[in-house]
C-alpha cells in the first residue's frame, strides 16, 4: 500500500511539473501591443525567417509580400506580382511555400518572386512545412488535410474530423501537428509519422468562446435559470504559432489563446482594438521575442518573455 502510495504521489508530481504557467508570466511589464506597419486591407499570412524578419500579406487588396526588416522595422514590398496569398511559411530548403488561395494553388518561390506549382485545384487556406519537408495544408470547406511529400507526391491525410480547419502549427519536435478549428471549439493535434502520415487524431486544446448575452432574470419553477451566459458554439480560431517551450497561439474571436504543452488554456492576449479581427499571429524580431498579430488593416507586435519556434520556418533566407 505504501508502494502505491509512492508511485501515485509520483505521478501527479509529475503531472503538476508538466503543467506551464499562466501567460501573465511571460509577458514583458511595461509592454504592450504596438503597431508595427499599418495602411492595409486584410492582413494575413504571416511568417519569419532565420534573422528574425516578419513577411506578411495584405490577402484582399495587397500586390504580393511585405517584409518588416528585424532591424530597423522598415516595411517595404518585397515581392511583387503574387496577390491573394493567405498562408505563408519557409521551408528547409529556404524557399517560401505558399497558400495561393486567389489561384486555388499551393507553390512555392525563392526571392525572385518565381512560383513552382505544387498543386492545383485546392481551396487552400493555410499551410506548414516541417524540418524533413512535408507540407501540411488546410483546406477549410472539404474539412480536409492535405500532404505534399518532399519529392512532391500528394494526399488527404485527414478529412472530416475537423469541421473547419483553419489555422496549422507543427510541435518543436516536429512529430505533431496542429489544427485549429474555425467552426468548434478544440484545436486537434495528430502524431507525425516519418511517412508524413497522421495517425491519433483528436481534439486536444479547448478553446474559449465569446459570450452571446448576459440574460438576466428570474425563472419559474423547473426552469433553467435565465440569467446563466450563453456562449457561440464557435471559436473563431484561426492561424497559429508555436514557441521553443512547446506552446501554442492560436488567433480567434477573443483574441491570441495560448496553450500550454499539456492542452490547458494559459491565458488570452486581448485584440488590440475591439472590432479588429485578428487572424494569424508569428514571432519575430532579431532575438524571435516579439509576438506579431494580423489584425485587420495593421500588423501589432507585442514583446515578450517567450520565444518563437523557428523550426516551422528553417530556411536560410
Amino acid at each position: 500500500m505504501k508502494l502505491l502510495s509512492l508511485l501515485v504521489f509520483v505521478a501527479l508530481s509529475t503531472v503538476v511539473r508538466a503543467q506551464d504557467t499562466s501567460l501573465h508570466d511571460w509577458l514583458v511589464e511595461g509592454e504592450g501591443s504596438k503597431v508595427a506597419a499599418s495602411g492595409y486591407t486584410f492582413t494575413d499570412g504571416l511568417c519569419v525567417d532565420k534573422a528574425g524578419n516578419l513577411y506578411f500579406t495584405d490577402v484582399k487588396a495587397g500586390p504580393g509580400i511585405y517584409k518588416i526588416d528585424a532591424a530597423d522595422g522598415k516595411v517595404s514590398l518585397f515581392i511583387d506580382g503574387l496577390p491573394g496569398i493567405s498562408g505563408l511559411q519557409i521551408g528547409p530548403d529556404g524557399k517560401f511555400y505558399a497558400c495561393h488561395n486567389k489561384e486555388q494553388r499551393v507553390i512555392r518561390f525563392g526571392n525572385d518572386g518565381k512560383p513552382e506549382v505544387l498543386l492545383t485545384g485546392i481551396k487552400c487556406n493555410d499551410l506548414a512545412v516541417t524540418e524533413a519537408g512535408f507540407v501540411y495544408i488546410t483546406e477549410t470547406p472539404t474539412k480536409s488535410i492535405h500532404l505534399i511529400t518532399p519529392d512532391k507526391q500528394h494526399r488527404v491525410v485527414d478529412q472530416g474530423n475537423v469541421s473547419k480547419p483553419n489555422g496549422i502549427s507543427i510541435s518543436p519536435d516536429s512529430r505533431t501537428l496542429a489544427v485549429s478549428d474555425m467552426g468548434g471549439k478544440n484545436v486537434w493535434t495528430w502524431t507525425i509519422e516519418a511517412d508524413g502520415s497522421l495517425t491519433g487524431g483528436a481534439p486536444y486544446m479547448t478553446m474559449a468562446t465569446p459570450l452571446l448575452a448576459d440574460q438576466t432574470g428570474g425563472a419559474k419553477p423547473g426552469e433553467r435559470p435565465a440569467n446563466l451566459p450563453a456562449y457561440k458554439a464557435e471559436s473563431g480560431g484561426d492561424g497559429m504559432t508555436t514557441d521553443t517551450n512547446g506552446r501554442y497561439y492560436v488567433t480567434t474571436y477573443l483574441g491570441v489563446q495560448v496553450f500550454d504543452q499539456t492542452g490547458r488554456l494559459s491565458g488570452i492576449l486581448d485584440k488590440p482594438t475591439p472590432d479588429s479581427k485578428v487572424v494569424s499571429v508569428e514571432f519575430g524580431g532579431k532575438d524571435h521575442d516579439v509576438l506579431f498579430i494580423a489584425a485587420g488593416d495593421k500588423i501589432m507586435s507585442r514583446k515578450m518573455k517567450a520565444k518563437g519556434f523557428f523550426g516551422n520556418s528553417p530556411g536560410k533566407l
